[in-house]
């Protein structure tokens, strides 16, 4: 099987995290529903994250590939770029554009782990769950912004074409290790975005 490359979708995430600003869908901060949706998908995002962390790990322990500093080189010649969230943590917050990123985001991480099942094969189960478990929170977030009626917002989609193929087995290491700690980034604030919602 071909190695893959995940998707170039934009510029790196790399700002600390700013308190989330204004006062989104204030009317719904007492809706019970939106409320039970918040913290069920809280908890299913903590749970995602979990996951990662454990693949995380078995990449460290299996490649020794452990520290993010050692590898900053190699990563510029990959070209592996963080799915942007900029909608869920700036000044002009809204829930539509952030939960809309959020999904566009789920499904590119949903399709880069394959990458990291063809390098990791003993833990296929991990890896499929986690891509279910990707699958599933975005569509509980599509779910939730119908009933909500609120509108889809469409990003600029990235290239849906083949991916380049890594140049070395190294590089392909390399790689996983960088889709799941752009994935956990993304879902750390993926997190906050949710829990600054339900604090409403």
């Amino acid at each position: 099987m071909c190695c893959v490359l995940v998707l170039l979708l934009g510029a790196l995430l790399w700002a600390p995290w700013r308190a989330l600003h204004g006062a989104p869908l204030a009317e719904l901060s007492g809706d019970q529903d939106f409320q039970l949706f918040l913290h069920k998908n809280l908890e299913f995002t903590r749970k995602i994250k979990g996951d990662v962390a454990a693949l995380q790990r078995l990449v460290c322990d299996t490649f020794q590939l452990c520290k993010e500093e050692e590898l900053l080189l190699v990563r510029q010649d990959l070209g592996i770029a963080q799915a942007p969230l900029e909608q869920c943590h700036s000044r002009t917050f809204q829930a539509e554009a952030c939960f809309s990123q959020i999904r566009a985001g789920l499904r590119t991480y949903h399709g880069s782990l394959a990458s990291v099942l063809e390098l990791l094969p003993g833990h296929a189960g991990l890896v499929e769950t986690l891509q279910l478990d990707a699958a599933n929170l975005s569509s509980n977030i599509q779910q939730q912004m119908e009933d909500l009626g609120l509108d889809t917002v469409t990003f600029p989609s990235e290239d849906r074409g083949p991916l380049p193929a890594f140049s070395s087995r190294f590089h392909h290491q390399v790689g996983g290790f960088f889709i799941l700690a752009n994935f956990q980034r993304f879902l750390e604030t993926a997190y906050r975005a949710l829990r600054h919602l339900a604090r409403l």
